[in-house]
């Protein structure tokens, strides 16, 4: 999980843990006294609820995770859940032989089927022998948040696709579709909407020939452009005239320069190519889908400074094959299962060790030409 979010996070459990803590500490040492007596027990949880704030169930387990008690609420009990066995649920898989208390990670309730979060306090004699857990349950709704919204990593990322997509990849190759013999205009009246009509994030759809578009002025609901409008330069009537927003992080200037490489992305070759790509000049995000099915997303600076050389391996103008052949013979090398081998663990998603520091696109040329050469050894 990205570094950003798990901070975020963890905030949260820290503000649950203050407030769950000490309090139950202390209800604890009361459970322990009455352990053989369920009516007790219940008693005290029924007490002691009110001090659990933004508590949704309270019960005791016994030292096998058999609920000993009813499920106690804040305005009723739970009969049914009386001997439910709890010891598989994920709340019960901690430590407990080293720490008395865990809170869990959030986890889908089995019976709500709603994300929630249990803390789990053991109870022991003054001998410290186990005799049972006490049991608190959250609704993550219900829950204080915490006081900022969690803000995206904009570092690259790259997500794999799917692996049958990839399996038939040198199979396939581009075909030319409306958009890309239209692709000049397309991006003509795309800047144009972004830079007098208040679009703030436009995806490109080269294969099937279609424009999603958000606007400043209505930022739930996305707007679907087919050729015919995207051909028609009338189009731009029907959105209301919106200077380029002062929002915007990207500078008016490098949006041509961002469609020009998309236009290059799209038509370097003709089996690996860009399938979809999108901006937003209000994050400065871009989106990239290529024929592999990977996905990849990276701030606008990264995408402009990678240029062509990160994506297909080559220089500004040309292929290195030096580069190319050096890979490839080192593979071969190693004999023909492990090139078979290779290549099954590339159509898997796996990266080989021999690929691991060359761009994704790369690796598929790469893939694509050992193929070439087993099927020669084939015949």
């Amino acid at each position: 999980m990205r570094t950003i979010l798990q901070k975020t996070i963890s905030q949260q459990r820290h503000i649950l843990i203050k407030l769950l803590k000490k309090t139950i500490s202390t209800l604890v040492k009361t459970l322990s006294e009455d352990i053989s007596n369920s009516d007790k027990l219940e008693a005290h949880l029924q007490e002691a609820f009110p001090v659990f704030e933004y508590c949704k169930y309270l019960y005791v387990m016994d030292s096998q995770g058999v609920q000993i008690t009813r499920t106690i609420s804040q305005n009723s009990t739970d009969t049914k859940s009386l001997g439910r066995d709890r010891s598989s649920r994920p709340y019960m898989q901690g430590n407990f032989a080293e720490h008395h208390f865990i809170l869990s990670e959030a986890y889908i309730s089995k019976h709500n089927k709603r994300p929630s979060i249990t803390a789990i306090h053991v109870i022991k004699d003054p001998q410290e022998n186990l005799l049972g857990y006490l049991g608190v349950d959250y609704d993550l709704r219900e829950l204080p948040g915490t006081n900022h919204l969690y803000k995206e990593n904009y570092k690259w990322q790259q997500i794999k696709g799917d692996p049958a997509i990839r399996s038939a990849l040198f199979s396939q190759q581009r075909l030319q579709s409306d958009m890309d013999i239209n692709i000049d205009n397309v991006f003509a009246l795309m800047q144009e909407l972004i830079y007098e009509h208040g679009v703030f994030h436009g995806k490109f759809h080269f294969s099937s020939s279609r424009t999603t578009i958000w606007l400043l002025d209505d930022p739930y609901n996305y707007r679907l452009l087919s050729m015919n409008e995207l051909n028609d330069p009338d189009i731009c009537l029907a959105y209301p005239r919106h200077n380029y927003s002062a929002l915007a992080t990207i500078p008016k200037t490098d949006i041509p320069k961002i469609f020009d490489y998309f236009r290059q992305l799209r038509f370097a070759d003709e089996t690996i190519y860009l399938r979809a790509g999108s901006l937003n000049v209000v994050n400065g995000m871009i989106s990239l889908n290529f024929s592999c099915d990977g996905s990849h997303y990276l701030h606008y600076k990264e995408f402009l400074e990678k240029g062509m050389s990160f994506w297909f391996g080559v220089n500004d103008d040309e292929v290195d094959p030096f580069r190319y052949d050096e890979v490839i013979e080192g593979i071969c090398e190693k004999g023909c299962d492990y090139v078979y081998d290779s290549i099954k663990q590339h159509r898997q998603g796996i990266i080989i060790d021999d690929l691991i520091d060359i761009p994704q696109i790369e690796q598929d040329k790469i893939i694509k030409e050992l193929e070439t050469i087993m099927q020669v050894y084939a015949h």
